[in-house]
């Protein structure tokens, strides 16, 4: 594991979901002051100035963390587990939305729909490219269809992150395809 992976893996682990594993207080945004991250990472045998941090930040494929305008704090943009208010504005989603996952989750996800399963919202992606490459984590790729502009005129609810991640808090079945195949 590259050493960028192991202070992005830690970073978002104490942001999403133990800020106390670190001594970290996140605010009801999720917001936690710079110099506490970085002097936890310093105790944590991962040390990171300033500008290794701003490098994390700003050259991320995922984009998994945002400074605040200022610079002074920082937190993870969605995917937490601990409580926090985040303020991402409601919004309409396009028409199809995409979700990765692997086979062995599909009689759930179809029984059930997606679910945020301890996080706050499901993660929906807005291009196919990215959901494959969500699902790849865990195996062979599965990519869902989520009919969002369904959701929308039935009442649900979406927003969007800076990093142009989708999130709601449930997609029902009746609204979910598998991408290339009809629906079981």
């Amino acid at each position: 594991m590259t050493d960028n992976t192991r202070l992005s893996k830690t970073i978002s682990l104490w942001l999403r979901h133990r800020p106390d594993a670190a001594g970290l207080v996140l605010d009801q945004q999720g917001w936690t002051d710079v110099d506490s991250l970085l002097s936890a990472l310093v105790e944590a045998a991962l040390p990171c100035d300033w500008q290794d941090l701003l490098r994390l930040v700003e050259e991320s494929d995922k984009q998994r963390f945002e400074l605040s305008p200022d610079t002074v704090r920082i937190r993870a943009r969605q995917g937490h587990s601990v409580p926090v208010a985040l303020d991402w504005p409601q919004a309409s989603p396009p028409d199809l939305l995409y979700h990765g996952t692997v086979e062995r989750f599909l009689p759930a996800i179809l029984s059930d729909g997606l679910l945020p399963m301890g996080r706050h919202h499901v993660h929906l992606s807005p291009d196919l490219d990215t959901a494959v490459k969500v699902g790849a984590r865990r195996g062979p790729p599965i990519v869902l269809r989520v009919q969002a502009a369904d959701m929308v005129r039935a009442g649900h609810g979406f927003q969007l992150t800076s990093n142009n991640v989708w999130l709601t808090p449930h997609v029902p079945p009746a609204y979910l395809s598998i991408e290339g195949r009809p629906t079981p």
